[in-house]
């Protein structure tokens, strides 16, 4: 009986304690769901549930999480959404009635860009061309829309507007197609104008767009396009072999594409095989190969370039710039000038190509006629205004601010229903929504207006709207604005450690991030000064930083810690340059020095001639900010052509280290 009493205590004292066990779990699992349920219950959380049930299509989930957020400032977007997961079955004055309702902002034109395909689809055209009146945009899919109907009836307007569409190397949209076919009914694509687009499409490497293009032309000219489709994969396979069929312009325009393929990779080579087949074909077929040849040669900065520009014809804008750049790298200022006069009036206008025309004059003995150039350049805030100051002799200054936005109205801007919309876009970490409605809500701003906005971005701590905000005045300026520099207290000891000269970084992270210290690039960079995860991994490493994880770069002071480092490092191994580290900082230390030249060359030549245009951009912007936060910073004044100097030969290129990582 004992041991029967005794067990009978031990089980009744084992379910006591399973049972204190059971409700010291639930309440632990209630406190968590209550914990849960409240994070949830955030308005913030509640929007973003919403939006992921509506790109999932699920209408029940949708309105669970957007019940309670009829006052939240993004509720047009919610009313937006609401309406198109049903916009087939919407009549048209629930739409009208929400376009109505959310006109001032993007939430609109999406709205509208759905329905007007809707109606197309629908053939209801009267309906369409009075909503496409309203239509605010440039998608091209809309714009063959509105033409398909009007065009049918002959409107002349109509049928060029579409016949502008027509030259373009990439494929346009299907609705594009119905307006070709009315322009090819109609006699309005002769020949000509489907060969060149034929060559657009090939110049870009498009062998499925030139072969549907194809099509508008006499079977027994077209090009073959399973030829075309080998050519541009091996093009000397192609050039290979004995004997081509010249006889049609199908047969000449595919010997062409094979030689303007090969010089995509190995211009002398193709300048070989050209030298010997373009006899075979018409001169101007002939000198348009060489034009192509040129072109890539060109952006190889192969010197022999300008040797076959010489034997070119008609040449496009772009063709024509490369020809500058490498008659610049050779100081052949005739050929300058003869380029930039070749260029259409919208071509040559580019602040660079005044500025070159203007310098080829002057080097020809033609001050006046150059002069006549700079002036006007010279009172423009960018790269070439302020290079086109100094030949006049003056300095380019920032213009004193004469307007600056009081607190009371940064707020008031602040209230405006799309910026307020766009911060909580940006609190959300969706820039790319926050952006839309930011440059939607000042597309039509005067200046005191931009510098207001731009004041309340600033005050809001987002630099990047604030300086892109700025940037946009057209006659009030505040370069104090455009030029801002965060982050100073951090920055000085950095820089001061490192003896690099403060302007010219503040000049690089202003175009490498405008200060949005958590910004990532498609292609993985990360951070203020956007350090890629090798180079971040490498310098960690270099600078003792233990335990590194490179969820650390979006750090302010470990981001400018490893960046300003990384550029101290490239500046030593580049001659001390800031125009070669600036271009090795964007496309590697390699590249910038292979770009050198024999001999020695003017920095602001250098800089034209960077073959890639993002780093060519990127080097202007860097230098031209530099300059005017040197100003800000109260450094002595320096010119900016004393500022980017002169590149020094190729021959005194420093190999780089062989465990640095790219370059």
């Amino acid at each position: 009986m004992a041991g029967k009493a005794a067990k009978i205590v031990v089980m009744t004292t084992f379910k006591r304690a399973l049972r204190l066990l059971t409700a010291g779990c639930l309440s632990l699992l209630c406190a968590q769901l209550c914990v849960n349920a409240a994070r949830a219950a955030t308005p913030d959380d509640d929007f973003l549930a919403a939006r992921e049930a509506f790109r999932a299509g699920d209408v029940i989930r949708f309105e669970r999480a957007a019940k309670s957020l009829g006052e939240y400032p993004l509720e047009p977007y919610l009313a937006y959404w609401r309406l198109r997961m049903r916009l087939e079955q919407a009549s048209a004055d629930e739409v009208q009635a929400l376009l109505a309702r959310v006109t001032d902002g993007p939430v609109a034109n999406s709205l509208r860009t759905d329905w007007l395909k809707l109606l197309a689809n629908r053939q209801q055209w009267e309906m369409f061309d009075a909503e496409y009146a309203q239509y605010v945009g440039d998608d091209v899919e809309l714009l063959c829309l509105s033409l398909q109907n009007r065009a049918r009836s002959g409107n002349l307007e109509t049928l060029e507007k579409a016949r502008a569409l027509w030259f373009s190397g990439r494929d346009q949209p299907e609705t594009c197609t119905p307006v070709f076919d009315v322009l090819a009914e109609r006699k309005m694509l002769p020949e000509a104008d489907v060969w060149m687009r034929i060559r657009l499409a090939l110049e870009a490497g498009n062998t499925g767009v030139a072969r549907r293009v194809a099509d508008y032309l006499p079977a027994k000219e077209q090009p073959d396009g399973a030829t075309l489709a080998r050519i541009a994969v091996n093009p000397q396979a192609y050039l290979d072999r004995k004997g081509f069929n010249l006889k049609t312009r199908g047969g000449r325009e595919t010997l062409m594409f094979a030689v303007q393929r090969l010089a995509r990779t190995t211009p002398q080579i193709a300048a070989q095989q050209w030298s010997k087949l373009g006899d075979q074909v018409s001169e101007a077929e002939r000198a348009y190969v060489w034009g192509l040849i040129a072109f890539q040669g060109a952006q190889r900065l192969d010197p022999a370039a300008l040797g076959w520009y010489a034997k070119a014809g008609k040449l496009s804008d772009a063709q024509l710039a490369w020809k500058i750049r490498i008659a610049l790298r050779a100081l052949s200022w005739p050929d300058v000038t003869a380029a930039v006069e070749a260029m259409s009036v919208t071509g040559a206008q580019d602040p660079a190509w005044r500025y070159w025309k203007a310098r080829a004059l002057k080097a020809q003995g033609r001050a006046a006629d150059a002069q006549l150039i700079f002036a006007p350049l010279s009172v423009e805030y960018n790269f070439y205004g302020q290079l086109a100051a100094e030949e006049l002799g003056a300095r380019t200054h920032a213009p004193v601010a004469l307007y600056k936005p009081t607190r009371e109205e940064a707020q008031t801007m602040g209230r405006t229903p799309g910026l307020q919309r766009a911060i909580v876009f940006y609190r959300l970490n969706l820039r790319f929504e926050g952006n839309r409605e930011w440059n939607w809500t000042i597309r039509n701003f005067d200046d005191r207006q931009l510098l207001a906005a731009a004041e309340f971005a600033r005050r809001s701590e987002i630099y990047d709207r604030a300086i892109n905000t700025a940037d946009r005045t057209r006659e009030t300026h505040d370069f104090s604005m455009r030029y801002l520099a965060p982050y100073r207290d951090v920055m000085k000891g950095y820089v001061a450690q490192l003896q690099l000269d403060e302007a010219w970084v503040y000049g690089l992270i202003r175009q490498e991030s405008r200060f949005i210290p958590d910004v990532k690039s498609s292609a993985g960079a990360g951070g203020l000064m956007q350090l890629m995860p090798a180079t971040a991994r490498w310098v960690a490493r270099k600078v003792g930083l233990t335990d590194w994880q490179n969820a650390k770069v979006t750090q302010v002071d470990t981001n400018i810690n490893l960046g300003t480092w990384y550029l101290k490092h490239v500046l030593d191994t580049l001659d001390n340059h800031p125009v070669l580290a600036s271009a090795a900082y964007n496309a590697g230390p390699g590249r910038a020095r292979a770009w050198r030249a024999d001999g020695a060359m003017e920095a602001a030549i250098y800089t034209e001639s960077i073959p890639f245009n993002e780093t060519r951009d990127y080097v202007k912007k860097v230098m031209s900010n530099a300059s005017y936060y040197s100003q800000q910073f109260g450094q002595t004044v320096v010119s900016l052509k004393d500022r980017i100097g002169v590149i020094a030969p190729r021959s005194r290129s420093v190999e780089k280290p062989l465990d640095e990582p790219g370059g």
